[in-house]
């Protein structure tokens, strides 16, 4: 099989980060309108190859997975921080011992990983992993979602399939051309929310879209009216849109409730990884993945 987005994005977090201890260099995004923006808040400290950035409002924690080694190895250096809101680092090394850790997600004090082959339960209180799941037949984990009756869903982007897992059980959700090459997920009300990778090999197939699907039927609804490109992060704006970020492009991307694509702000050549969104301040915090830093934008003024 050819080589997808995917693999050639991660391939390249296997660059040794010899500045990741150095004071972040402030990150400056541009509005298609020529606004400029730099970020309020960036943190670089011990962020090694961050991927992914989860908003948890119970515990008031943003929790990084910083995969920090190979991103297909089972090496056992990935590992989870937790920091404030804010971007104070809180726990650089919050929980250990995972490979190469993406998505998260979290449902009734659990915390919910994806990591390569893996689902992994960490109880919030206690930090600690309660429970791995092997997901067989599973090439490239790499978002997940959490639905209100605790199942998780889990993407394989590289195996064009979306799992769920429920009482410690993976089935097939939903495979082949209908999930294209599914990377970010969210699960809205009664739908998964999921976005694609555009492959360079096979774009009409997979174009690198927003679309749901179904819980109940799995009937597919195309959500953006253009392909956007290589989808990471999915998040609901709380207007009826979605705010995403296109991480090759290193773009945050926003679609109207119609439809409508908008690039909201670009990075030039720093990646845009799966993002969080606090909707109570209006900032996207993107995971700078190649970079090895974390930056909130205010993105207040974008939404207008």
């Amino acid at each position: 099989m050819a080589a997808t987005a995917a693999s050639c994005l991660f391939l390249a977090c296997s660059a040794p980060a010899d500045d990741a201890e150095a004071p972040p260099t402030p990150v400056e995004a541009v509005a298609p309108s020529g606004e400029r923006s730099t970020a309020v808040w960036m943190v670089s400290e011990a962020m090694h190859a961050p991927e992914s950035a989860f908003l948890h409002t119970e515990s008031d924690s943003l929790f990084v997975s910083l995969i920090d080694g190979d991103p297909a190895e089972r090496d056992g250096t990935g590992h989870i921080a937790r920091l404030t809101p804010d971007g104070e680092v809180l726990d650089a090394t919050w929980v250990t011992g995972l490979n190469a850790p993406k998505g998260l997600r979290a449902h009734d004090g659990t915390l919910w990983v994806a990591d390569l082959d893996e689902v992994i339960a960490i109880d919030i209180e206690r930090a600690e992993i309660t429970s791995r799941l092997t997901v067989d037949g599973a090439i490239f984990l790499n978002d997940l979602a959490t639905g209100p009756d605790g199942t998780v869903y889990v993407s394989d982007t590289n195996g064009f399939r979306i799992f769920a897992v429920k009482d410690g059980t993976a089935s097939v959700f939903a495979e082949g051309e209908v999930v294209e090459s599914p990377n970010g997920l969210l699960v809205d009300g009664g739908r998964l929310l999921v976005g694609s990778m555009r492959q360079a090999a096979d774009p009409e197939s997979a174009p690198g879209r927003l679309f749901a699907l179904d819980l109940a039927t799995g009937e597919k609804t195309v959500l953006s009216s253009e392909p956007i490109g290589t989808i990471d992060g999915v998040e609901i704006d709380g207007r009826g849109g979605y705010i995403l970020t296109n991480v090759l492009e290193g773009q945050v991307v926003h679609v109207s409730p119609s439809g409508a694509v908008r690039v909201l702000m670009s990075f030039g050549d720093d990646v845009a990884a799966d993002h969080a969104y606090d909707r109570e301040r209006q900032r996207v915090i993107v995971p700078h993945l190649f970079q090895n830093k974390v930056g909130a934008y205010d993105v207040s003024g974008f939404l207008q």
